[in-house]
Order: C-alpha cells, then sequence, then structure tokens
C-alpha cells in the first residue's frame, strides 16, 4: 500500500477513499467518514477533542503497518462495477439483516419494555430505518444506479427528466443524513450498544446486530457520498461539455 500522503486539511473521505483501511481507525475514535466525509480532518478532530498532527501520526503508522481489515477498494472500481457492489453487498445485506433486526427489536420491547422504556424507543427507531432504508434502495436501484450506468457508456440524456444527476444524488445524500441520525440515535438509546446483566439472549442479539449494521451502513454510504456520487457528478459533466 502507499504511503499516506494528506494534510490536517484533507477532508475524511478522501482519506478513506485513498486507504480504505483507515475507516477502523476513524471507527475506533467516533469520526463519522462517511455523512461527515466531507469534512477536514482537522475539523473531525477538533469536534473529538483529538490533536489533528497526534492523529495524523496515527493513521500514517497504521497505514504503513497495514493493520486492520480492509475494505473494497471502491475508487478502483469502475462506475457500474461500484453500483453492482453495492447492490450485491450492502443492499443484500440490508434485505436479509433489517427484517431480522425489527423481530428482535419488537420482541424486546415487548417482554422487556416496561422496565426500560428505551426498548421501545429502540424498537421504533429500527422500524423506522429499516421503513427508509428499503424505499431508499428501491430509488436507488430502480432510478440513480441505472442513470450512473448510462453516464459511464456516455448517454447524453442519462439523467432523463432529472435534468442532471445531481438532483437526484443530492436526495440520496439526505436520506444518508437522516440514516447517520438514526444510528446515533440507537448507539446513545443502547449505550453504545452494550449489554447489561439484565439482558436476555435476544436482546444481546439485537444489540450485536446493530452494532454490525452500524459498521455496515457507515462503509455503504461512504462508497457513495465519497466515491460513487463525485465520479458520476464528474463523468457526467465531461459527457456533458
Amino acid at each position: 500500500m502507499p504511503t499516506l500522503t494528506c494534510t490536517p486539511e484533507t477532508t475524511i473521505g478522501e482519506i478513506v477513499a485513498a486507504q480504505p483501511r483507515l475507516a477502523r481507525v476513524f471507527e475506533r475514535v467516533g469520526i463519522d467518514y462517511c455523512c461527515g466525509g466531507k469534512r477536514s480532518l482537522a475539523q473531525a478532530c477538533a469536534a473529538r477533542k483529538l490533536d489533528p498532527a497526534t492523529f495524523l501520526v496515527l493513521l500514517e503508522a497504521t497505514a504503513d503497518s497495514g493493520e486492520g481489515r480492509p475494505l473494497v477498494d471502491a475508487a478502483a472500481l469502475s462506475l457500474t462495477a461500484l453500483a453492482d457492489h453495492i447492490e450485491g453487498t450492502h443492499h443484500a445485506y440490508l434485505r436479509a439483516e433489517l427484517p431480522r433486526l425489527v423481530e428482535f427489536a419488537d420482541r424486546v420491547a415487548a417482554k422487556h419494555g416496561e422496565r426500560d422504556a428505551r426498548l421501545v424507543a429502540i424498537a421504533a427507531t429500527v422500524r423506522e430505518l429499516a421503513g427508509e432504508m428499503f424505499l431508499h434502495m428501491m430509488k436507488e436501484e430502480e432510478i440513480l444506479f441505472p442513470m450512473v450506468r448510462a453516464i459511464e457508456l456516455g448517454q447524453r440524456d442519462a439523467a432523463g427528466h432529472c435534468g442532471s444527476i445531481a438532483h437526484p444524488i443530492r436526495q440520496m445524500e439526505l436520506e444518508h443524513d437522516g440514516a447517520g441520525a438514526a444510528l446515533v440515535r440507537l448507539r446513545e438509546l443502547t449505550d453504545g450498544f452494550t449489554a447489561n446483566a439484565e439482558a436476555c439472549n435476544t436482546h444481546r442479539a439485537l444489540l450485536a446486530g446493530l452494532a454490525e449494521l452500524e459498521a455496515d451502513l457507515h462503509e455503504h454510504v461512504h462508497k457513495e457520498n465519497n466515491v460513487l456520487f463525485p465520479r458520476a457528478l464528474d463523468r457526467e459533466s465531461r459527457v456533458l461539455a
């Protein structure tokens, strides 16, 4: 892997797009690299009360050591291959996992909601997130991703009645922000997805599943917000030039 080259002014999204394995470092300190990917390293560190120079040294050391499980190198894929990857990996995961998490959350809330009102709020948040994500994926698969594939082929009218792919992309980014807010709420309601001594096995399975969901959605949104969308916009501008 090439040596990390960035400054405190480099955006988080650019860093993770160039070196996907560094996503794990940002995860560990609570820096949002997906929806917050447009912030500079300095801004992100300030929000977490971290020294950017020290954190940059940590990033460089991690990059040089090869530590961590690397993400798929989204930047190396074509637009079509990346859209296919997102559908086949992240969308498939959500379709399989979200119904299971909704079921677990509802069961736990029904059984233990009287002793902990947060369980009812967790179930409501999971149901709302699932509904929003299923609609979101449908719009991507039926509207946005076909536009992306057409733009890669050089079709000048790829955006159709939308005028520009920028419009559906902006809507998808807003929906990503909504999903990110739901994840933050779930983390707060579950004390960081941590089980207490009274948690039953279903509750523990729910918490483990929510932690995995958070990690997958972070990767998913990063690949779209920081890689697929900017490249699709650039490709459209060159096709229409």
